[in-house]
């Protein structure tokens, strides 16, 4: 079994009720038991395959849409939300974008903007993992400004609607059974829920990433894409743009601040337990400063984001988040667990680029996290608009 303690420094576990630490505990053991002790993660990293059994046994847990009343869904507060996210990124990155596209970028825009009818449809056997979701927003050429897309919804004449685009880096992409899909309409842009099993619609897997090896990354192909009526989300905001994905993306950024808190425990355990029993000089490597130095800073940057992330849970719970507050939380975590991955390899040696260790693995992820659902410069200009009043993001 995993012998990873945890970290607390100031006693976080007190702020916590008994149910949101016995969830965090049950699915610590589940990461354990299904990722890490039997080694599997790593060789879904090595063979770049995503464990796909793990959906339905997620679903039996109860991680996916938890947040969500009804529908089988479990009704869970977002603080509870946010320590499984952290969890399940302890054990890979991977794991934990899965579970958070199924449930934030998929779930989330089905049962807030989509029809009694699509939720009864979908939102069952999503929870269980019989049903995969993925999102379509970004393009190849269209990253940090999806107000550019180009993937179009035309209506049919007949009630139904004739879709034509790519979208990239999409999770999920080619195990998904449904894509929920934005697309500029006549109106404005709208969300669509689209089988894909729709002809016209295919999904090829991205090859030859370096990065979320144990996660399924695709582009969305639709060529004359038709689907029916029931395929729109009636709730998706019109007159507001890009409103609606936006409010999706704030929900799965918000997964990311607690998920790469994951990551950092991970990293930083395994560099503290190496630098103690790795002797050089005659010595334990961490009796020496240099190494003190840097696990310090590791936990210090650690600490502060389990500080930043339990702060913005309770927000959240209360109805008090706002987006820049997301933006503060994505854009300072992820930097710190980029910067904790690179001190913990560092501080395992050459040791550090074998996967019998978990930090290069981490340390990889970590430059998808950094990068994807709004960039470290992307989340500055929001902060910047935000306490200044003037939007930079454009020349």
């Amino acid at each position: 079994m995993s012998d990873f303690r945890g970290v607390d420094f100031f006693q976080l576990d007190d702020l916590l009720s008994d149910e949101e630490r016995a969830i965090r505990d049950s699915t610590r053991e589940f990461v354990d038991r299904e990722l890490i002790d039997n080694r599997r993660i790593e060789e879904c990293h090595r063979h770049g395959e995503f464990p796909r059994d793990l959906a339905l046994k997620m679903g039996e847990q109860g991680y996916l849409g938890p947040t969500i009343e009804g529908y089988g869904c479990l009704g869970l507060n977002q603080v509870t939300y946010g320590l499984i996210m952290q969890e399940l990124e302890r054990g890979d990155s991977g794991v934990r974008s899965f579970c958070s596209v199924q449930s934030s970028l998929c779930m989330y825009p089905i049962y807030t903007f989509g029809s009694d009818e699509q939720k009864q449809r979908w939102l069952p056997g999503m929870a269980k993992g019989e049903l995969i979701g993925c999102f379509g927003l970004s393009e190849p050429d269209h990253g940090s400004d999806p107000s550019g897309m180009e993937t179009k919804a035309t209506p049919d004449g007949k009630g139904g609607w004739v879709l034509n685009g790519t979208k990239r880096w999409i999770t999920n992409g080619s195990i998904a059974d449904l894509a929920i899909v934005w697309a500029k309409t006549p109106d404005g842009i709208r969300g669509f829920i689209v089988p894909t099993k729709t002809p016209g619609f295919s999904a090829p897997l991205i090859e030859g990433k370096f990065s979320l090896r144990a996660s399924v990354t695709s582009e969305l192909i639709m060529e004359d894409c038709h689907v029916g009526p029931d395929a729109l989300l009636p709730g998706t905001v019109v007159p507001e743009g890009l409103k609606s994905p936006l409010m999706c993306l704030t929900q799965a950024r918000y997964g990311i601040v607690w998920g790469v808190v994951g990551s950092m425990m991970a990293v930083f355990d395994e560099a503290l337990r190496y630098t103690q029993q790795r002797t050089q000089f005659d010595r334990p490597l961490a009796g020496f400063q240099l190494v003190q130095e840097k696990l310090v800073w590791m936990h210090t940057e650690l600490t502060k984001a389990q500080l930043v992330s339990l702060r913005l849970g309770r927000l959240k719970d209360q109805g008090k988040c706002k987006p820049h507050h997301v933006s503060f939380g994505k854009r300072n975590n992820c930097w710190a667990a980029r910067e904790v991955a690179k001190l913990g390899r560092e501080l395992l040696g050459a040791n550090g680029v074998c996967d019998e260790y978990q930090v290069m693995r981490h340390l990889m992820n970590i430059e998808s996290v950094y990068t994807y659902e709004g960039t470290h410069d992307i989340h500055t200009l929001v902060l910047g608009q935000h306490l200044t009043g003037h939007a930079a993001f454009r020349g």
